[in-house]
């Protein structure tokens, strides 16, 4: 009688822990050692657990219905750690083996069966982190972000993969002194084919083993809260891969999946959700809640939600049906949405769901009382094309796409955005960061840190891709480790030494973050001098202090700049990325300035540069 509420919950679409209910579990209770199995497969014939404990004889412990769709046994001699598979006898006579869809652990490709796993019993010490967590203004707050995938970020020297708990010696004392607020890691619940990197789940609720078993990885997780760094997973309920163990015509029929056209992405060959079924829902929005309940996670960045929201995403005309109003959008991937949204947020304080959404649809981040989807943040794709299409381009041509780099203040707050250099930017032909930029060894360094200075003093968070910070040359190869090796030449050390004191000089002005949702914190000083590749502008605290950027994205030295500023005084560089210690520039200065009457670019005041060529100058006035 316990179980019946869950259940009825689960086929309502409104059981949002449903891993409580339908992962592999024992039964502390009744003191019982074996354990308890259950599935959901309305179609199939017949369902049995088969594994390690039976001789993978589905004759040995077949199950039961308990409704009209799940199936349940108890298995008396099952062991933790042994693996297991529910052999489904189809709706049309065939016999398939299935990996568990709520399987909390599983074998480490190829092998792709579901192990039986007890998550309880890790003794965490997260809690003051998690206990001041939600403390104060997350939007009006620092945020900058290192994306890494976790297999490709270092290796050791015969390719094997880190541990979690190897990863977490080295990452943690390294984002530290990098000065990162946040680390994302590229998707860890299970996924067969280590091409896709993540992105082809098979196991919404099982931590990949290619690093190690579930408790390895809260020990991760565990000691970034403590180091006071917050932990982003990226998670993908778009679409799943068409593996025959896995969720496709799970018991012969479209179960998990929607019916026909509709069921398949055309350009991934990969299935999509049916996000109106009730019991697919209750699947999506437990697979969300599980991670920040039993790992802690504080935030999901999902992925292709524009895939989600739209009927026509990847197809031609005649290829999709408009919904009941007639329109593109997919009002039931609109409806859970934000279900998802609403429900992690009413249940974790302080935890964040950022959207990869790459349309102009309004209300992202908008609350779900108003309309909008729930989302905290949404990645700012349309200033990562633009500026990327900017320095790509020789300096010559740059004066003819200045827009380019100043549209983005049009609709900086229209949203709350995540700038991201993300890891789609430097892979298949794509060419590095530092590898984008025009021109030799040395005026692709300068150019780097000044459109890194430009990306972290734009109003928005920050997201960098691993490899960007020391100039990773080649582009991203998930087959291996980052070129750490790079680190032995000046110019590598000098970018990630420019890197963390960019990082820092962030943290440590609330100009940056204190007023990142309104113009208030934001004035421009130079927006309009194209042919020189200069922009300038300021970022302003609640108090009033501000820093004045100056960014030249070309390889000329400009001398007797005239930069108009706000205010009679004296100004001091307190960055400078020409100097001599980044490794492309030879001051070794810091620099002052005294302010002269006189209007520059609508501002009373001006002071006197000389600008150095591909650099990033921030300016202070002294008190």
């Amino acid at each position: 009688m316990q179980d019946n509420y869950p259940l009825y919950l689960f086929h309502q679409g409104t059981n949002y822990e449903s891993y409580k209910f339908m992962c592999p579990h024992q039964s502390a209770e009744q003191g019982q050692n074996g354990w308890w199995f259950r599935v959901w497969a309305p179609n199939a014939r017949s369902v049995s657990v088969v594994g390690d404990f039976n001789y993978w004889d589905r004759n040995a412990n077949p199950m039961h219905k308990i409704s009209d769709g799940v199936w349940e046994a108890y298995v008396e001699y099952a062991r933790e750690w042994q693996i297991y598979r529910y052999s489904v006898e189809t709706c049309d006579g065939r016999i398939v083996e299935k990996t568990d869809p709520y399987a909390l652990h599983a074998e480490t490709s190829p092998n792709n069966a579901g192990k039986l796993v007890r998550l309880e019993g890790y003794d965490w010490h997260d809690g003051e982190w998690m206990a001041h967590r939600g403390d104060g203004d997350v939007f009006n707050s620092p945020m900058n972000i290192y994306e890494m995938h976790l297999g490709s970020w270092r290796r050791y020297p015969d390719g094997n993969y880190y541990s979690y708990r190897k990863v977490a010696e080295e990452l943690i004392p390294y984002l530290k002194g990098m000065h990162y607020t946040h680390v994302e890691f590229m998707p860890l619940s299970e996924y067969p084919l280590n091409d896709s990197w993540g992105y082809q789940c098979t196991g919404m609720f099982a931590a990949t083993s290619r690093y190690g078993a579930p408790h390895d990885l809260m020990y991760l997780i565990d000691r970034l809260h403590q180091a006071g760094i917050g932990v982003i997973m990226d998670w993908v309920p778009a679409h799943f891969p068409k593996d025959s163990f896995s969720l496709g015509k799970f018991d012969g029929t479209c179960l998990y999946e929607y019916q026909g056209n509709k069921g398949e992405h055309p350009q991934w060959g990969t299935y999509i959700y049916d996000y109106g079924r009730n019991e697919v829902r209750s699947f999506l929005v437990s697979s969300a809640v599980f991670w920040f309940d039993l790992y802690h996670i504080d935030g999901i960045r999902m992925d292709a939600v524009s895939s989600m929201l739209y009927l026509n995403f990847g197809r031609n005309d005649g290829e999709w049906v408009p919904n009941v109003e007639g329109g593109s959008i997919n009002l039931e991937a609109k409806s859970l949405l934000q279900t998802i949204n609403g429900s992690v947020h009413c249940r974790f304080r302080g935890a964040l769901m950022i959207a990869e959404e790459s349309t102009d649809y309004e209300g992202i981040t908008a609350s779900t009382d108003v309309g909008g989807l729930g989302f905290d943040f949404k990645w700012n794709m349309g200033w990562m094309n633009d500026t990327l299409r900017y320095i790509k381009n020789d300096p010559i041509y740059r004066s003819y796409m200045h827009h380019n780099m100043t549209f983005s203040m049009v609709y900086a707050f229209k949203e709350h955005y995540i700038l991201a250099l993300s890891h789609d930017e430097v892979v298949h032909g794509k060419g590095s960061l530092l590898n984008k930029q025009p021109g030799d060894y040395r005026e692709k360094f300068g150019g780097l840190m000044a459109y890194a200075s430009y990306q972290m003093a734009h109003p928005g968070k920050k997201l960098t891709f691993m490899g960007a910070e020391f100039g990773q040359f080649i582009e991203w190869d998930y087959r291996k480790g980052l070129d750490w090796f790079l680190m032995q030449y000046p110019s590598h050390n000098g970018m990630q030494a420019y890197t963390a004191s960019l990082n820092e000089l962030y943290l440590s002005e609330p100009c940056f973050w204190e007023q990142d949702c309104s113009y208030d914190g934001f004035r421009w000083h130079a927006v309009n001098d194209g042919n020189w590749n200069i922009l300038s502008w300021r970022r302003i605290a609640k108090n009033g202090d501000y820093v004045i950027v100056v960014l030249n994205f070309s390889p000329v030295y400009r001398a007797n700049y005239l930069l108009g500023v706000p205010e009679a005084g004296h100004y001091e560089s307190i960055l400078n990325s020409a100097d001599r210690r980044f490794g492309v520039g030879d001051n070794d200065v810091v620099w002052h300035f005294d302010a002269e009457e006189g209007e520059v670019n609508y501002l009373p005041y001006h002071i006197t540069l000389g600008v150095a060529p591909n650099s990033a100058l921030f300016l202070k006035k002294t008190k």
